[in-house]
């Protein structure tokens, strides 16, 4: 069923003018964009720049740090003694918060701005304290590890909002530096509920303002406290629909309660602007979470769209210059994910197993393939040859600890355990998988997932749940795929899992509940129809699809295609034309 966000994706394309950016940034020439939201940010710069200095604020808590670059360049073209105009690129050069990774150039670029802020003479002690609070993300960089230097610039910024109480800027700032410093381990989601109190007081006075809407998302990107975050996900692509980013951050919020279409919706308009902008790893970062929201519906014919006009896309990824909201590991994480997304979802396990390893810069992004891999041999009934990349993942994660990305090399230790135990169970030692699946689904419990994916490639509990159904043990599948359901709502595995895991379990009325749930999350599928979907049909007494037919979708018109299916645990899809 659409949502009344269906026309979200309206917003902002055909308005759309692309930005040029200073620093390596490649766009077509046009006018700047106009409708980023609203920034009242005082500074002692020169009246004549004062419009440029806010629209350049306001792109920055859009996360479009190539476009805010050009506006300071702009500003201090006007007022080369504007300090601020020079803490603005810094900001701009720190790029995503949550991006994780940032580039010795754009450090270097960073503190180069910082060096010129100082040098120029912030004019008041409020300046001063914005110059001296974002020197801290760059100060001894290469001595000073990057956590270290993060929770130095939010006590900075606490500092900034605690001595400049009349200052909202400070405050929101203050608010996102809470959050970038939130710790993914951490479930009482302290910094998360401080930093989005602070943002909720801020909104009534300033209905308009990118920033407050978007760190409020941000605030509440766990799965209990995403519901907090609607209404501000909801507002967030109509305030700033010139910003790739301001269009596809709702869709956190949706992916987080299971609203799919919002996301498809809200990441079609996304991914159409990062397109028009030329930012490659942003539009993936769209796609990611579009196709995800497709593979939901069983709308998989939209996602084979997606999935085949890869390859262009990702070969413009850029690892120079300035980054917007996605950087380019996104643009990498993204482009292993829709693949394996693609696979796994429909049960593909030999073409999982087939799917081609890239290597890149970035471990945790190539473990993925490497992941689906070796559980698309294991669960096509060949675990010999998921050995080389059980290997492989343990190597990556290895080599991510030595890197001391602790974060990334538990994620990737989560899916060796995964991989591991699916080997083990389809070599028979059932009791042992089940035991390493367990693991790895707590271990997936205790963390919280990055910003950079919608989910998990596949949620561990959700793996747990099909072990236990493959075992003969439908009561306790039952109990995995609910629990699953909790962190993870809506999703068609989850779904289907449990009305399995319910009948077989003797509980007919949770089954009825779950395949009841299951069709009319499905209702607009198209073609191909999955077998748990008409099998779901035939247990409601829904009318089963008649048969391959052309649909229309958000893409277009669909052609019927040829689907050979067999059993759902075991080898699944194995041809489609």
């Amino acid at each position: 069923m659409r949502t009344p966000l269906a026309l979200i994706g309206t917003l902002g394309i055909a308005v759309l003018a692309p930005v040029g950016a200073g620093a390596q940034h490649q766009h077509d020439t046009g006018p700047a964009p106009q409708r980023v939201g609203t920034v009242q940010f005082a500074t002692s710069c020169d009246g004549a720049v004062k419009d440029e200095f806010n629209r350049g604020v306001a792109l920055l808590h859009s996360f479009w740090f190539s476009a805010a670059i050009e506006s300071f360049d702009k500003v201090l073209a006007k007022d080369p003694a504007c300090a601020m105009g020079h803490w603005g690129i810094a900001m701009s050069w720190w790029g995503n918060p949550f991006g994780g990774f940032r580039s010795p150039a754009a450090l270097a670029s960073g503190r180069s701005a910082v060096e010129k802020a100082r040098a120029a003479g912030p004019r008041t002690p409020r300046e001063q304290d914005y110059v001296n609070a974002v020197a801290e993300l760059y100060k001894d960089y290469e001595t000073v590890d990057q956590r270290t230097r993060i929770l130095a610039y939010e006590k900075a910024m606490e500092q900034v909002a605690a001595r400049h109480t009349s200052d909202s800027e400070a405050r929101i700032f203050y608010a996102l530096a809470l959050d970038q410093a939130a710790l993914p381990t951490d479930h009482t989601y302290a910094n998360q509920l401080k930093a989005g109190a602070i943002l909720e007081k801020e909104l009534p006075a300033q209905p308009d303002h990118p920033g407050i809407a978007h760190y409020i998302i941000h605030s509440y990107d766990v799965p209990s406290l995403a519901p907090r975050a609607l209404e501000a996900a909801r507002r967030y692509a109509k305030i700033a629909p010139d910003a790739p980013h301001a269009l596809h951050m709702p869709s956190h919020t949706f992916t987080r309660v299971g609203s799919w279409q919002e996301s498809i919706d809200t990441n079609l308009a996304s991914a159409a602007a990062a397109r028009k902008d030329n930012a490659a790893s942003e539009e993936l970062h769209a796609l990611d979470y579009q196709v995800y929201a497709y593979l939901q519906l069983a709308r998989d014919g939209a996602a084979r769209k997606v999935l085949d006009s890869l390859p262009p896309i990702a070969a413009r990824i850029r690892q120079t210059g300035a980054d917007n909201a996605a950087p380019a590991p996104a643009g990498f994480f993204a482009a292993a994910a829709i693949p394996a997304r693609h696979a796994l979802e429909r049960h593909a396990w030999r073409e999982a197993a087939q799917l081609e390893v890239r290597q890149t810069s970035f471990p945790w992004a190539d473990a993925i393939t490497h992941f689906a891999r070796a559980l698309g041999a294991s669960r096509s009934g060949n675990p010999d040859a998921a050995t080389p990349d059980v290997e492989k993942l343990a190597a990556l994660s290895a080599a991510l600890t030595a890197k001391n990305e602790s974060y990334w090399a538990g994620q990737v230790d989560i899916q060796r355990r995964a991989a591991e135990a699916w080997a083990a169970f389809a070599r028979g030692r059932q009791d042992e998988g089940i035991a390493m699946m367990r693991k790895a689904a707590e271990m997936e419990d205790a963390t919280e997932k990055a910003a950079v994916t919608p989910g998990p490639i596949v949620p561990a509990r959700e793996l747990l749940g099909e072990m236990m159904l493959e075992a003969k043990r439908p009561a306790d599948a039952l109990v995995e795929f609910e629990q699953s359901m909790k962190k993870e709502p809506n999703r068609f595995r989850g779904l289907y899992g449990a009305a399995l895991a319910a009948e077989a379990a003797g509980d007919a009325g949770k089954a009825r509940t779950y395949y009841a749930r299951l069709v009319e999350l499905c209702r607009e599928s198209g073609a191909p129809v999955r077998p748990e979907l008409e099998a779901a049909r035939k247990k409601t007494n829904e009318p089963t699809d008649p048969g391959p037919r052309p649909r229309r979708t958000s893409h277009g018109l669909h052609k019927p295609g040829i689907c050979v299916w067999s059993n759902w645990f075991k080898t699944s899809v194995t041809r489609c034309g």
